[in-house]
């Protein structure tokens, strides 16, 4: 099949590599000249594991090219999928669709014949119908364009196996012609046994905003449970493994820590409260702000930990941060808590030095005001108190008793919950984590 994909992104570039290295023609679309130069050359532009050797290989087969023409996208595809971003809008908890609704306008002024327009993109629950309104309007060829809904489950540092091998497929349709089209489009995908739930318009935006909600919420409720632990001397860590024996709970999602960041979950929360007051059901997820609020307030509680460590006060004290991205196999600081931790220790005072194995650029710009390292153990040398902030498997394999070598004090802060807490404390380590005695 003539594949676009509108937004060259995390999502989108992910998307379009993929497809092509799956056996379509592909033309990836963005306004970012920039962009499109450098993934022409062989370079994706963020960090994700296995993708850069996906690019070359698309880019060899000639299955795959990028450009800034939506007239060449609409001349060109059979299906064009929507990948832009949906930021939190400024000033608000809504979703800003600036994005969505221009590259969908932008688009369908090229759609002169049959073609189905397929958003993957994270949008309040009547975007679609909306769209479909628009498109109708817009687009020369009129009611022969059709549009349906393919919400996307990538996990950042998983994305190549998520697209490739997901664990379902979410079809929104208004047609069985849509669905042709789609499974078409995901033939070597579905060939592998994923399970495709068809559904409406309406339906497949939801699951994507309430999935994320969920996940929120579990990762919340063990880290509101931490709280309580605080309080009463008892040991979180010990308590949500207790918690997974059960089937009915699961283990996953249930590690307590510093919570959640990223440019998905923190926003869609908000969004989708948002956009539940407006439709007059805002009771039923309020406690999605709750939910909001614990994440947050982890945040805050390590930074009480971490100046506990230091007597009181961390003025002029100096702090080793291992960990900037808001998780492990990825370069996003999108509302990373990392960088929130270390950013509030620098504003006390504290003379924070801050090493990530992926993320430093992407950190240097968005925090100036922090020193930076070149290695976990540059950064530790002479600190007064180590604090890991991300979970990189480089961190939980650095052995205590090195890492005792250079620092100025054997003081660490576990915001993961990410090492053996008792192998430090042998090596003669002050270890502190959250909702642990």
């Amino acid at each position: 099949m003539n594949l676009t994909v509108i937004g060259t992104g995390y999502l989108g570039a992910t998307h379009a590599i993929c497809m092509a290295v799956m056996g379509h023609d592909v033309v990836g679309v963005d306004v970012d000249a920039s962009k499109v130069e450098r993934l022409s050359s062989g370079e994706v532009p963020f960090f994700e594991p296995g993708l850069p050797e996906l690019l070359t290989k698309a880019l060899e087969s000639g299955r795959l090219r990028f450009t800034t023409s939506f007239q060449e996208a609409g001349e060109f595809g059979d299906v064009h999928f929507i990948c832009v971003g949906t930021p939190q809008r400024k000033g608000s908890e809504a979703a800003d669709m600036t994005y969505v609704d221009a590259s969908v306008t932008e688009l369908s002024k090229h759609l002169h014949r049959r073609a189905l327009v397929v958003g993957k993109s994270t949008v309040p629950v009547g975007t679609a119908a909306r769209l479909a309104e628009l498109i109708r309007t817009t687009a020369p060829a009129g009611d022969q364009v059709e549009l349906a809904w393919n919400p996307e489950f990538l996990r950042e540092g998983f994305a190549v196996d998520d697209t490739m091998k997901p664990d379902r497929m979410v079809f929104g349709v208004t047609s069985a012609w849509s669905e042709e089209q789609l499974r078409a489009a995901f033939a070597p995908v579905l060939a592998q046994g994923v399970p495709v739930k068809v559904t409406s318009l309406q339906t497949a935006e939801l699951v994507k905003v309430a999935a994320n909600s969920f996940l929120a919420t579990k990762i919340s409720y063990i880290n509101a449970m931490a709280e309580v632990c605080e309080a009463t001397g008892a040991d979180v860590h010990d308590l949500a493994e207790a918690l997974a024996y059960d089937e009915r709970i699961g283990g996953k999602f249930l590690r307590p820590g510093l919570g959640f960041g990223g440019g998905c979950l923190p926003k869609d929360i908000r969004a989708f409260a948002h956009r539940a007051e407006e439709l007059g059901v805002g009771q039923a997820v309020g406690f999605l702000r709750e939910i909001d609020g614990i994440n947050g307030r982890r945040r805050a509680r390590t930074v009480d930990l971490v100046v506990e460590l230091c007597g009181g006060n961390v003025a002029g004290k100096k702090i080793a941060a291992l960990g900037a991205a808001f998780k492990p196999n990825s370069d996003d600081i999108r509302d990373a808590p990392a960088l929130d931790v270390a950013s509030t220790l620098a504003g006390l005072g504290a003379d924070v030095h801050v090493f990530d194995p992926a993320a430093m650029d992407n950190a240097r710009k968005a925090h100036p005001e922090l020193s930076y390292g070149s290695s976990a153990f540059d950064v530790a040398r002479d600190a007064d108190v180590v604090v890991l902030l991300t979970e990189w498997t480089e961190f939980r394999e650095i052995a205590p008793e090195a890492m005792a070598e250079v620092v100025g004090a054997r003081r660490i802060f576990d915001g993961r919950h990410a090492l053996n807490s008792d192998a430090w404390r042998a090596a003669g380590w002050e270890y502190k984590a959250l909702g642990r005695p």
